[in-house]
């Protein structure tokens, strides 16, 4: 590439590195809510304002009532018998990622797709942002 190179990793560099242990306790809490199937109280993981930013299909949910009513109550009464699997999580700072996999039985319709009464798995990453012990942006790709 010749000429000026754009800049890399801005959101990342100047991440504080002693808040990896209180990102990790938020996003550990966190996944165990949603394999608790947590919906009311959920949102003591999550900053008001926080974005959720899905690939395409799945769209983008500002704060934690469209989060809920577009994608976390959608998704729950979709897929029952529900468990969060993460293969892998990294910490660094105030980030942190992880993939893996939501392993449901397909019992609802979801994004237009009818119910099969299979079992299914649906691949994911997941990569957050955490400020003030509270999730402030969340972006995801979903493998459906």
């Amino acid at each position: 590439m010749s000429g000026a190179r754009p800049e890399q990793a801005v959101l990342s560099r100047d991440t504080d590195m002693s808040k990896t242990e209180e990102t990790r306790a938020v996003i550990e809490g966190m996944v165990d809510g949603l394999n608790d199937h947590r919906i009311a109280d959920i949102g003591e993981f999550f900053s008001q304002g926080f974005s959720w930013m899905g690939n395409n299909g799945c769209g983008t949910k500002d704060g934690i009532k469209e989060f809920q009513d577009n994608w976390q109550k959608p998704f729950q009464a979709a897929f029952s018998d529900k468990v969060c699997v993460d293969e892998a999580r990294l910490y660094m700072g105030e980030w942190a990622a992880a993939f893996g996999r939501q392993e449901a039985l397909h019992s609802g319709n979801f994004m237009g797709v009818e119910a099969t009464g299979k079992r299914i798995q649906i691949r994911y990453m997941d990569f957050w942002k955490v400020e003030n012990g509270k999730i402030t942006d969340n972006w995801v790709m979903v493998d459906f």
